[in-house]
């Protein structure tokens, strides 16, 4: 007999990761005190509510969420892509938007454990799309 992961179980792990994600930046930039740059802002934008509206959702069993919470990860999976794009190097400095004011897209603030805080945040973004996908209802 093989394990398989229900939609509420699906539900219930992507409110949980969007929890533990919120949670974590918080510590970071609390806790840490690493400010976070203005790309690290938009990514909490799209983090932020998918905490809220995600645990609603599982508590409810409310599979009508996955189109709302979907756009949220993916928009905000896009963000950390493109943040990632500049951290590696992969995006030109002249369209960098971190350069003007505040703390660097790119310098050693954006390092936890040693791992770009971008690369946690895509991951995060693209496993809550993968479990939202797999969040359907019994049938």
């Amino acid at each position: 007999m093989t394990a398989r992961l229900t939609g509420e179980t699906a539900l219930y792990l992507a409110w949980a990761l969007a929890l533990f994600s919120s949670l974590l930046v918080l510590f970071i930039g609390e806790v840490l005190e690493q400010a976070p740059c203005a790309l690290c802002w938009y990514q909490r934008a799209f983090m932020f509510p998918l905490a809220v509206v995600l645990g609603m959702a599982a508590w409810r069993a409310d599979f009508g969420i996955r189109p709302y919470a979907l756009s949220l990860a993916l928009i905000g999976g896009a963000i950390s892509l493109w943040h990632l794009g500049l951290f590696v190097g992969l995006i030109p400095e002249a369209i960098q938007p971190c350069t003007a004011s505040g703390p660097s897209c790119t310098g050693e603030s954006q390092l936890f454990l040693g791992v770009p805080i971008p690369l946690l945040s895509f991951a995060a973004f693209a496993a809550i799309t993968g479990l939202l996908f797999a969040a359907r209802p019994e049938t």
